[in-house]
């Protein structure tokens, strides 16, 4: 599940939008304008460690474009952050934000760390101390900070608590992904993975298939993968295959059983990483094989929820000739350059951008009744994140056959141009 160190994500990125600037024949000035950043930061972030000692990591802000709203992303804590990679998640988060019709722009930021290697009470210092770095630029109607990878409800409690003392007043729709019982959203915690199948639903219905005759696997299994799994399993379908990272072994494993493998089961033996116990899945008739093998399982749908550059020019041929959807819950997981031998092969991708949305949507969602104080019930908010996801994908859908371009094309074509108006409208250009 490893990325390799050497691949670039905001390369990847920009090369998706210079393609998708082509086909709608941007003008220059157009096109380099949303080609960069508006704005981003990186900085030094000292903490103090518990031993007493002290250490200096990386941090990074990116605010890529405000010019729908305030800016919206992720704050990710992992080892390999890079400006880079949050450049990437800035310009995605910019698009997914706008093929979905909010009035947000795409931001993210990230720290440089290991979350598996640091107690609560060095989290709560880095999480501070990044507040403060960026608080500046930052806010309910500038740019509103959410969780990513490896950071959660409590890591955006920690955030709001230091804001709010910066600022002097209350502010809870300065992030989200909060606690329930913290002016968070019911919800949000599903919203990730449901959006997901709620793309796969649709994709289905447009090929005439019913769901409960597939089978999925899936690529990871945090909070986006085990919520996607869980919705495709009350929907009756069948999970054959979950791959993992394993912490103490330091690699991956895809646990499968052919017949199908219990929702229920596999979530208890998992941890708050998403990392799946071994020996209880092995107990259980679970086969436990090598982490690249969730991708040359014989299934209908492939379901990439780790991390970006997954699916490339070296393993593309181990797709099974079976698979008919890849629903990209992932950022950035599968590389263009495999993009013509998919859609030879007559693989619908659901892209990233549409498929992991439904994140951003129940973030919108949290951010809108944060700010007003009122908050909707649980079945409210997935009744509202159905509504929007179904839109948005018959959207894409009807662009697409109207225009027989492929999904990926129709959606960043869609996305960038609403982009592209709004900072003609606003003489940004």
């Amino acid at each position: 599940m490893d990325s390799d160190g050497s691949f670039n994500l905001f390369e990847m990125a920009q090369k998706q939008f210079d393609r998708c600037a082509d086909l709608l024949d941007l003008e220059q000035p157009v096109r380099e304008f949303l080609r960069l950043p508006m704005r981003e930061t990186q900085f030094s972030l000292p903490i103090k460690l518990d031993t007493g000692e002290s250490k200096v990591l990386r941090g990074f802000h990116v605010q890529f474009n405000d010019s729908r709203g305030p800016g919206k992303g992720g704050v990710r804590f992992h080892p390999a952050q890079t400006l880079d990679t949050i450049r990437a998640l800035g310009m995605w988060m910019t698009w997914e934000t706008a093929i979905v019709n909010l009035p947000l722009g795409g931001s993210a930021s990230g720290v440089a760390c290991d979350p598996h290697s640091l107690s609560p009470f060095e989290m709560e210092r880095i999480c501070r101390g990044f507040v403060r770095k960026v608080a500046h630029q930052s806010g309910p109607d500038w740019d509103v900070l959410g969780p990513d990878i490896m950071t959660g409800p409590q890591h955006m409690l920690w955030m709001l608590d230091e804001y709010e003392t910066i600022v002097g007043h209350k502010s809870p729709g300065f992030v989200t992904g909060k606690p329930l019982h913290h002016a968070g959203s019911q919800g949000r915690k599903e919203a990730p993975g449901y959006g997901v199948m709620i793309a796969v639903r649709e994709a289905l219905k447009d090929m005439g298939i019913a769901v409960e005759k597939t089978s999925a696997s899936i690529q990871g299994f945090g909070l986006v993968g085990m919520h996607a799994a869980q919705l495709y399993h009350q929907m009756g379908g069948t999970i054959q295959c979950v791959a993992c990272w394993n912490q103490t072994d330091r690699t991956t494993y895809a646990f499968r059983k052919k017949e199908g493998i219990d929702y229920d089961q596999l979530v208890s033996i998992t941890d708050r990483f998403g990392e799946i116990d071994k020996l209880k899945a092995l107990s259980l008739g679970i086969e436990c094989l090598p982490g690249d093998a969730w991708l040359q399982q014989d299934v209908d749908i492939l379901v990439p929820a780790a991390l970006e550059n997954q699916i490339r020019a070296d393993n593309v041929n181990l797709i099974s000739p079976k698979v008919k959807i890849i629903a990209e819950a992932a950022n950035g997981p599968t590389n263009p350059v495999v993009d013509p031998e998919l859609t030879k092969r007559g693989i619908h991708i659901i892209p990233d951008i549409l498929a992991n949305s439904g994140g951003v949507v129940c973030s919108y969602f949290e951010q809108v009744q944060s700010n007003m104080n009122y908050f909707w019930s649980k079945d409210e908010v997935l009744s509202k994140l159905d509504s929007l996801m179904t839109s948005a994908y018959i959207d894409v859908s009807t662009f697409a056959k109207k225009n027989n371009t492929t999904t990926r094309d129709a959606v960043y074509m869609l996305a960038v141009d609403r982009v592209a108006r709004a900072c003609l409208d606003r003489g940004l250009i």
